[in-house]
């Protein structure tokens, strides 16, 4: 456990604090212990005088503390005003548990003002409401006391599994998703039935809403659990969801947490607007986090699994998870079923008269519809199997049981 102290020159790094900090974070390192860094605090003290120096540049607490990770894992706590090297400290660490009271900026207003940058309150500085959209925050909670709570539960995540663990009855997974497949549902209830008890944290859920992540535990198993949202975008995969995506995953590596992915996509976003934003290199980064996980993990397409979206959400392919299986009623294919009939058929379309285009695409459509049925994928081995939704819980619990048994894979 390390903290700065508000009290005491507003938390702000002196080289003693550097000196004592840099010397538990090596530690730590040695010892291999999960850490919990509570850092509000201005930064760093110009005017310290502890110790002769001239730019301080030297100070290796950001090098040592940077270093720790995939060595052990670290939460960061930020409640109050965390700027500069304080908010860096926060930004390096594993996750980021935030109260509604904290600002989180690379400078604070004295340093913004010295830059000729304009004067600033402090509260307009990295406000809640702006890092909890844009990913900087992982958690949002009501108080200090809230956060320790939630420390907890992330840390108990990283102990060793139960034997088994207590859910509601599964029963209801068969009816959870709408009868018409192209209604939006939201799937955190699926997560939540899926999981043990009161065991979800939920994951950076102001940011990129079309991806949910969250640390769970099925029947004893800690996991983290990534999922499409379909109430957002229809699922689709944008710039923003596959680097939370990427970088949920190698978190769950790092953490030695197994996945299980919950997909439901019609692929990545696609479009002018979606590429201005970088999309080819973040898509591919999230791809290639999961081909690189050395966890287990376990696909499970609930409706629709579409696209290169839909092999990114199963680690590259349907056959890189330990077991991809699907709900009875999804369906898989290259691209979505309508906009793959509507290319493959482009000439006789155009050639037929417009009032009877779209009936042709609706034909068209439904036949496709039963070619592309997850029975048939599994028949002819594109996925591992059709299960019956109720059995889900079990099948990822015995699954992921037996994959950790024999060590990471």
């Amino acid at each position: 456990m390390l903290s700065y102290d508000y009290l005491v020159m507003a938390g702000t790094q002196g080289m003693r604090g550097h000196r004592k900090s840099d010397r538990l974070i090596e530690i730590i390192g040695r010892m291999r212990l999960p850490t919990v860094f509570f850092t509000e605090g201005g930064g760093g003290r110009p005017g310290d005088t502890d110790i002769p120096l001239v730019s301080a540049l030297d100070v290796g607490s950001f090098a040592l503390w940077g270093e720790l990770e995939g060595v052990v894992p670290r939460i960061a706590v930020v409640s109050g005003r965390c700027f500069a090297g304080n908010a860096v400290l926060a930004g390096c660490a594993d996750l980021r548990i935030a109260t509604p009271d904290a600002n989180l900026g690379m400078a604070g207003p004295a340093m913004i003002a010295g830059g000729g940058l304009g004067t600033f309150a402090p509260e307009e500085i990295g406000p809640v409401k702006d890092q909890a959209a844009n990913g900087v925050i992982d958690v949002l909670v009501e108080d200090e006391a809230a956060a320790v709570e939630a420390v907890r539960s992330v840390l108990s995540c990283l102990e060793p599994s139960a034997e088994s663990g207590e859910a509601v009855d599964q029963a209801a997974l068969r009816t959870i998703l709408p009868h018409n497949d192209r209604e939006a549902f939201d799937v955190r209830p699926v997560v939540e039935t899926l999981a043990d008890h009161d065991s979800v944290i939920w994951l950076r859920e102001a940011f990129a809403p079309e991806l949910v992540t969250a640390l769970a535990r099925i029947d004893g198993i800690a996991v983290g659990v990534v999922a499409n949202q379909s109430t957002h975008l229809a699922g689709a995969l944008t710039s923003d969801a596959s680097v939370k995506a990427a970088e949920f995953l190698a978190l769950c590596d790092r953490w030695g947490l197994p996945l299980v992915s919950l997909v439901d996509t019609p692929g990545f976003m696609v479009g002018p607007e979606a590429e201005r934003g970088g999309l080819v290199r973040h898509a591919s980064r999230m791809v290639v986090a999961g081909a690189q996980l050395s966890t287990p993990m376990v696909g499970v397409i609930l409706r629709r699994g579409y696209g290169l979206g839909a092999q990114a959400m199963l680690g590259g392919s349907t056959h890189r998870p330990l077991l991809t299986v699907a709900w009875p009623d999804a369906h898989l294919g290259p691209m979505g079923l309508e906009g793959a009939v509507r290319l493959s058929m482009a000439t006789e379309l155009a050639a037929m008269p417009e009032a009877e285009r779209e009936e042709r695409v609706a034909t068209l459509t439904e036949e496709y519809r039963k070619q592309a049925s997850a029975l048939n994928a599994a028949r002819v081995f594109e996925i591992d199997d059709v299960i019956d939704p109720a059995e889900t819980r079990a099948v990822v619990a015995a699954t992921l049981r037996r994959a950790m048994a024999g060590g990471r894979s």
